[in-house]
């Protein structure tokens, strides 16, 4: 339910004269989970709502689509010819300084940028400079209450045993003197989800040797997907709790089938877990200092550790990504190699954080999840955070 007070309560925090949300036959399915729009009727008319930081919103909508925003508190303007909507508009700005809206200069972050470009220059013709919405999508899109904190915690652990029951199948198959296939493990995990009512949007990554150099390799698609003695296993799973409202937890993990992992994998995994580390210990400290802290700050601690090392080139995604009802949530990601992501890191809010170095033999990813508390305390969920390569016993 669109929350006014909150929203105006988050303009006054920001700095910033009004919230000018827009939206034409569903092009900006941001603002439109802002205002609580029916996802199944995206209207053909283009409409404005505009909320300033004092005082009453104010309504823009078509005589023919009157009644599209009924439901939302303010003044309503119905306009017919495109001469009276620009009217509206400028009348709407009148005495605003700056307005947030869903853009992003240069398209530096696509994924909060809904606004097409003759929007934004008919807003700017009004004299108002325009910043973008980032943070405010981030207020009532990417925060979590404290019941879906509880349901996050929940399928974390059950995310958690998950790899034990893959380790435990692939250890089961090779001592019986056998292999087990990529698909016969990913099929084991889903099991396990269903087990535990556990949902997600697609079915883990199970990638064994070079396979798990590519970091979104489909399962079973390669030109060998047998593990068996000998073999590097990385495994990436998610999933949520099958109820209302429900967040995603997302991990992976990395194993070697046989009694000793040979030094190549435990050096690479050592880099990447450096790096992982080294991005946790980003936001603990900024946000133990009481600083202010954005995505790509952390994706540069992550990434400095492998550059230093000497594998940048191998580093080939953003360090993370926001998890909330999706499992790429609409918060800030973890990211200045994709983009430039400048929103901050804000406390109710999930990310994900999982460095990697993917060579043509095989690839080494290690990621939990960080929650960061509304009192600012940073949690990293998931159970005991990877130290070193699982040795899967086979025989």
């Amino acid at each position: 339910m669109f929350d006014l007070e909150a929203v105006q309560t988050a303009l006054a925090e920001l700095d910033i004269d009004g919230w000018l949300l827009c939206d034409f036959r569903g092009s900006n399915l941001l603002a439109r989970r802002i205002l609580d729009l029916d996802p199944k009727s995206t209207g053909s008319r283009r409409l404005f709502y505009f909320v300033p930081a004092r005082g009453r919103p104010h309504k823009l909508v078509h005589r023919i689509e009157s009644g599209a925003i009924d439901h939302l508190p303010g003044e309503k303007t119905v306009y017919l010819k495109w001469q009276e909507l620009e009217a509206g508009i400028e009348s709407v700005m009148s005495g605003c300084r700056q307005v947030a809206m869903e853009y992003s200069p240069r398209n530096s972050n696509p994924y909060i940028s809904r606004v097409d470009a003759g929007t934004v220059e008919l807003v700017r013709d009004c004299g108002v400079n325009i910043a973008g919405s980032g943070d405010l999508i981030q207020y009532f899109e990417a925060t979590w209450d404290e019941g879906q904190w509880q349901m996050h915690q929940e399928a974390a652990g059950h995310t958690d045993s998950a790899f034990a029951r893959a380790w435990s199948l692939i250890a089961d198959r090779v001592r019986a003197g056998g292999t087990v296939e990529e698909s016969d493990v990913q099929a084991e995990i889903m099991r396990h989800f269903t087990d535990h009512n556990l949902v997600t949007d697609h079915p883990p990554i199970v990638a064994v040797g070079p396979h798990s150099g590519d970091p979104h390799y489909e399962t079973g698609t390669g030109t060998n997907t047998t593990i068996g003695e000998g073999a590097f296993v990385l495994i990436d799973l998610w999933a949520k709790l099958d109820r209302p409202r429900a967040v995603y937890s997302d991990l992976t993990r990395t194993a070697f089938v046989g009694p000793e992992v040979p030094e190549r994998y435990t050096r690479i995994f050592n880099i990447v877990a450096a790096a992982r580390d080294a991005a946790i210990d980003c936001v603990r400290n900024a946000y133990s200092a009481g600083e202010p802290l954005a995505g790509w700050q952390v994706d540069d601690a992550a990434r400095q550790v492998i550059t230093d090392a000497g594998y940048a080139e191998y580093f080939v995604h953003r360090t993370g990504h926001s998890i909330g009802q999706e499992i790429h949530g609409n918060g800030a990601n973890i990211d200045n190699l994709e983009t430039h992501d400048d929103r901050r890191i804000l406390p109710a809010t999930c990310f994900s954080i999982e460095p990697g170095i993917y060579l043509p033999e095989f690839g080494v990813r290690s990621e939990v999840d960080v929650f960061v508390d509304r009192t600012g305390t940073v949690h990293v969920t998931g159970g005991d955070i990877q130290r070193a390569v699982v040795a899967i016993p086979s025989g």
